[in-house]
């Protein structure tokens, strides 16, 4: 689990995903909080605060964090594939 946390949080399309999550939960505009404002250890710190760990490899010994991370990951892949629908309807990119 931890090593598939890092090659979460190293995927730019998750990173753009808290991106865009963080506006919609606060109300905020692109203008406020950019695209690519995540980086790696943002996207790390968010990823064990959110599964209330403090190290990605409690991930491979929490049976609580493990179920947490997979809820994450997969809201983050239905994310990812309803804006590839929505990118290919409109005929932009794709994260």
């Amino acid at each position: 689990m931890a090593r598939q946390a890092a090659m979460l949080c190293q995927d730019s399309a998750f990173r753009l995903y808290l991106d865009r999550r963080r506006r919609h939960k606060f109300g905020m505009t692109e203008g406020t909080l950019p695209d690519g404002t995540h980086n790696e250890q943002d996207a790390r710190d968010w990823l064990c605060a959110a599964c209330g760990i403090q190290s990605r490899a409690e991930l491979d010994h929490s049976p609580e964090a493990e179920r947490t991370f997979h809820q994450i990951r997969t809201r983050f892949n239905h994310w990812r594939t309803r804006n590839r629908v929505t990118n290919q309807r409109t005929g932009n990119e794709g994260p």
